[in-house]
């Protein structure tokens, strides 16, 4: 080399370098600063005062005189800063920190990208509040963030990385509406290389308190929907009508949702079934020609002292032991994809095995499936041949859709041809709710099994499992079926409507019983019948036997409470009528009502009829002398109304009630009554009582003025 070439070279050996862009250091930091004061100034005011800032540097004195435009922020710490804020994002919105309202989950934060945005220079920043979309993209995995934020920042990233739009996207980050951190959090952040969790947790704002909210019942199961029965003047209305019920589904369904943490909706709670449910020591009947009388009393209402509860019950006969009515029993089963569920189809296969277990030689058992594996499956079977009975329950699957066979007029066929003289005739149909059965109307579907009760061929249904169970309809077909409807949530459950009430599902001693209470309007202003909305009947259907009313089985127990107003007792709420007149009735004198029950024997078509006064005999002047199973059917009514929040019984607190049932518990032998008081314990925490005045509550005693 020349040199000419050499001397230039030689000379720039001990030249001094030049700052390092010096330029774009002193623009980037004017830029990013200028953008955060922006932000600052388009973020919304104090309602009142001063602004946050100002007000946080009047309380923490080594601030004072210092405005955050002096604080300079190195431009080091501001760019790991875009790395770890998104990181602790992620942190915040993956642990029990998190509010109820953020919507990302962590299957989100998983399998989604965290984007960094980088854009070349701009002028000017648009609005803080609304950034635009970045030209450029830079997409890290949650493990290359967590790798970048552990690494120390490269020496020269303030001078080559850190351009004016990064300043400009980081102001907001850290100074806008946002509230992550304030500008003296980050620059008091860790510095780089620092684990980034401390790094993320120092701008994580504090948690959001929690708000209790009660728990609600899942959607999907379907009730009928009903007003409760309302209170009547006997000047207008002396004359209640109703048909009886058996069925016991509702206080089943109510238990269950209890026990999982649930309130059921109100349409769920039906007083009467909840009554029914558990049995009372009545007077037996003495004969199967009159197959059960009236058991009377009137005592105190333990949630208003001013009225009184009218109590009437009835035990179905018994018939003596040794006796064996034949049956000829077929299962109608809901194969279909929703039953393949632990409390659905195997629940089911359980108890259907537990009745057949009860079965004897002079009963047969017939299977018909619907839906997925739709068809006989097995023919008309005398019940010794336990093992094929079971071998053919054990093979049912559920699968497919519900759009299958006619399984009901399947059902009914083989009744038919099964059919027994003298014994039960009766197709069991147990399923979640879907009916479609083979008959999609509805009405069709009931006038086809009403014409099947009138040729001798009952119906019953069992209800398994929930969100999808169609209750309203499980009702209509029983009551159309002469049977009962039960819901089956539990093994124990299954033992009791079928083992237990064994008799009582399958051998019917009275068909069409229908109560009708007159009431004397010297004696009793006011009553309401408790329950019994969707059995009401016209007070002309009482003595018409064409209309159909509820069936008894052996064994049955029926309970029913009016509440009545005591003419005088200052508890009336209805206005007397301005013109009304109460007519004498010498005949009457001493009565408080008179009680008519119509009933029709098992293969008998004509109704006969049972009177009964009710007389002051019959009266407690206190609860605590009336009998337990009063005073545990009041709590049953009483847990009942408070529960579907009634307009007139639910004054009545927990505790109060849980009192009243352990007072009413008795012998218990079944431990169903202890049941029901920890059911009264978990219903309080569920729905707990509000605080009243005392002069609010009835029940409570006191003397209000």
């Amino acid at each position: 080399m020349s040199d000419d070439m050499h001397d230039p070279f030689e000379q720039l050996k001990g030249a001094k370098a030049p700052d390092p862009r010096a330029e774009a250091r002193k623009r980037a930091l004017a830029a990013g600063m200028a953008a955060f004061e922006a932000a600052q100034e388009k973020s919304s005011p104090a309602t009142q005062g001063s602004s946050w800032g100002q007000r946080l540097m009047s309380i923490i004195t080594s601030w004072k005189g210092k405005s955050i435009m002096d604080m300079r922020l190195p431009i080091g710490t501001a760019a790991i800063a875009l790395l770890v804020l998104p990181l602790g994002y992620q942190l915040y919105t993956t642990t029990s920190m998190t509010p109820a309202d953020v919507a990302i989950t962590q299957q989100v934060i998983d399998k989604a990208p965290i984007e960094l945005e980088v854009q070349e220079e701009r002028p000017e920043a648009p609005v803080a509040n609304a950034p635009p979309k970045s030209e450029t993209t830079v997409q890290l995995g949650r493990d290359q963030v967590a790798a970048a934020a552990a690494e120390p920042a490269p020496a020269d990233l303030d001078d080559g990385l850190m351009d004016a739009e990064v300043a400009r996207q980081a102001a907001p980050m850290v100074g806008g509406n946002t509230g992550v951190a304030a500008p003296q959090q980050l620059e008091s952040m860790a510095p780089a290389g620092a684990g980034f969790a401390e790094s993320a947790a120092k701008m994580m704002p504090a948690p959001t308190p929690s708000i209790m909210v009660l728990p609600t019942e899942p959607t999907g199961d379907e009730f009928t929907s009903f007003d409760e029965q309302r209170l009547k003047a006997v000047a207008d209305e002396p004359v209640s009508t109703f048909s009886i019920d058996v069925d016991t589904a509702s206080y089943a369904y109510v238990r269950r949702m209890l026990e999982d943490g649930y309130v059921p909706e109100p349409d769920a709670v039906r007083i009467e079934e909840m009554l029914n449910y558990f049995p009372y020591d009545y007077v037996p009947a003495e004969s199967a020609d009159v197959p059960f009388k009236p058991t009377i009393g009137v005592y105190p209402t333990p949630w208003n002292p001013r009225t009184q509860l009218l109590q009437i019950g009835i035990k179905g006969y018994v018939p003596a032991t040794g006796e064996d009515k034949p049956s000829n029993l077929v299962f109608l089963i809901d194969t279909s994809g929703s039953m393949d569920e632990a409390d659905k189809l195997p629940l089911l296969k359980r108890a259907f095995a537990l009745l057949v277990d009860q079965l004897s030689a002079n009963d047969t058992v017939s299977i018909v499936v619907y839906a997925g594996s739709a068809g006989v499956v097995l023919e008309p079977t005398v019940a010794t041949e336990k093992a094929k009975i079971l071998g053919a329950l054990d093979q049912l699957a559920a699968g497919g859709s519900t759009a299958g066979a006619a399984g009901i007029e399947l059902a009914y066929r083989l009744a038919e041809q099964g059919r027994v003289t003298g014994g039960t005739n009766r197709v069991i149909l147990a399923t979640d709710g879907d009916f479609n059965v083979g008959i999609d109307d509805p009405e069709a579907l009931e006038d086809f099994i009403k014409s099947k009760r009138e040729s001798g061929t009952t119906l019953s249904v069992l209800g398994f499992g929930r969100g999808n169970l169609d209750d309203a309809t499980m009702q209509a077909l029983a009551q159309n079926g002469n049977g009962n409807a039960s819901y089956i949530s539990s093994f124990r459950e299954a033992q009791k409507v079928l083992v237990e009430e064994m008799g009582g599902t399958l051998d019917m001693i009275a068909k069409d019983v229908k109560i009708q209470v007159e009431f004397n309007p010297a004696v009793v202003s006011e009553y309401r019948l408790i329950g019994y909305e969707t059995r009401a009947l016209n007070r002309e259907d009482f003595n018409n036997d064409a209309v159909d009313a509820g069936d008894i089985g052996a064994g049955h127990t029926v309970t029913a409470l009016y509440e009545i107003t005591p003419v005088g007792s200052g508890a009336e709420m209805i206005e007397p009528l301005r013109y009304g007149q109460v007519t004498e009735t010498p005949a009457a004198d001493g009565e408080i009502a008179f009680l008519r029950m119509r009933y029709k024997l098992p293969d008998s078509d004509v109704s006969q009829l049972i009177e009964q006064p009710v007389t002051a005999e019959a009266v407690y002047g206190d609860i605590a002398d009336a009998s337990e199973d009063m005073r545990f059917a009041a709590a049953v009514a009483a847990f009942g109304q408070k529960l579907k929040g009634s307009n007139y019984g639910s004054s009545m607190g927990w505790d109060e009630i849980e009192a009243l049932a352990r007072s009413g518990r008795g012998a218990d032998d079944s431990g169903y009554r202890a049941e029901f008081i920890q059911l009264v314990d978990a219903a309080s925490l569920l729905k707990p009582d509000t605080d009243t005045d005392p002069c609010d509550s009835a029940a409570s005693g006191e003397v209000c003025e």
